[in-house]
């Protein structure tokens, strides 16, 4: 019998409760330390949830005020596989949780998801789109908008900010013959892992919605920027995980897999690879968030994951994020660019004095022979945002 089983005995079955631990042990063959373990939980619980219903002005000591905070999010010990406890900038308390599994206990967003696909994903026939004389692969890079986060900007200004960038950047390459475009998303796209707005290493993080209303809303803004494309060329979307948000892209990633796998002008690499790499006739480009690879052995690594590709490619270059700001080295005749982002400050930037980074988007000009033949920029100071006083 597991913890979990024995929490449910315990709360069903209140006899139970009133059973010594060494008895319990034994009935369940289980080691009493768990036992002890389980009862104290499930009695902490309890009181808890009378205070709840029957407020008479105790006040709660840290650990009680915890448990309220797991019982209010349907959560118990038993979920939680580490917490931070810290306070916001009006002294509020916090949490930042990590649970052992984030998602099987949400299974209402499961259905969610289930039914939303099953609604809207339909059989999209292939375009016949206009063919290229010179083919250009026209790659649009917006990483690290770490959606979801409070910035001195609006709550929901992100959104209209990457759209703008979406369009920008495409009417920029007015007369450029666009063969197909590549879209790499993620890469911190989500601010945080959800329910705990932490990092995935549990960094706290300050989150202006639920964690559910972030899930939903990035992968609706990144679908709204796929279909406008997916107007002019076909569409190749490669997910990258970033170290804010790499359990929750995966999930983003089989979203858009599922929503557009009937679709045949739309193509989906969520695959498990931790580096993601895309080639175009003789360009090969890695992409990875940069949280973890030294640059400098990136060219090495690229040969021996992929040496096939390499010996094909005269061109190759690793796209990354994470830094928030242009940077452009090369080692062994390998680019490694990291990429603006478009992002606003949040608190932390301010304290530590990390402002004044361009807030920009980049787009590539990949030519199918001769390699890239040029980037175009898109600055959101142009875009009239009004921020916050």
């Amino acid at each position: 019998m597991n913890r979990n089983e024995i929490i449910e005995k315990l709360r069903t079955k209140k006899g139970f409760l009133k059973k010594g631990a060494d008895w319990l042990a034994n009935k369940w063959d289980v080691d009493v330390a768990i036992i002890r373990d389980c009862k104290k939980l499930v009695t902490s619980e309890e009181w808890v949830q009378d205070r709840m219903n029957n407020d008479n002005g105790h006040e709660l000591s840290e650990s009680q005020a915890f448990s309220k905070h797991l019982l209010n999010n349907g959560l118990t010990m038993a979920d939680v596989k580490s917490v931070k406890f810290w306070q916001n900038f009006n002294g509020e308390q916090r949490y930042s949780i990590v649970t052992h599994n984030q998602w099987h206990e949400q299974p209402q967003v499961k259905d969610e998801l289930l039914n939303y696909i099953k609604t809207h994903s339909h059989k999209v026939k292939k375009i016949a789109y206009k063919k290229s004389k010179d083919p250009i692969c026209y790659e649009i890079s917006l990483p690290d908008i770490h959606y979801g986060k409070i910035t001195d900007d609006d709550n929901n200004a992100i959104e209209d900010q990457y759209m703008k960038a979406i369009v920008d950047l495409h009417k920029k390459a007015d007369g450029v013959e666009i063969d197909r475009f590549l879209l790499p998303v993620g890469n911190d796209g989500l601010n945080s892992e959800g329910f705990s707005r932490a990092t995935t290493k549990g960094t706290p993080q300050q989150d202006h919605m639920l964690w559910r209303q972030s899930f939903r809303g990035y992968w609706h803004l990144v679908m709204k920027a796929i279909d406008y494309l997916a107007q002019f060329a076909p569409v190749d979307v490669v997910v990258i995980q970033g170290n804010h948000d790499f359990e929750r892209m995966f999930y983003v990633g089989e979203v858009l897999d599922a929503m557009y796998h009937k679709n045949k002008n739309v193509n989906v690499d969520n695959s498990l690879d931790a580096r993601k790499y895309y080639e175009y006739g003789t360009n090969m480009i890695m992409f990875t968030h940069g949280d973890k690879e030294k640059a400098q052995e990136l060219p090495l690594l690229i040969a021996t994951e992929q040496p096939e590709m390499w010996s094909r490619c005269k061109f190759r270059e690793v796209h990354c994020g994470h830094k928030h700001k242009e940077m452009l080295n090369e080692y062994m005749g390998t680019k490694v660019r990291f990429i603006p982002s478009i992002c606003g400050n949040d608190a932390w930037h301010k304290t530590q004095g990390y402002v004044g980074t361009l807030r920009c988007g980049q787009a590539f000009i990949w030519n199918k022979e001769r390699g890239l033949e040029g980037y175009l920029q898109t600055n959101v100071m142009n875009y009239g945002v009004e921020e916050k006083s």
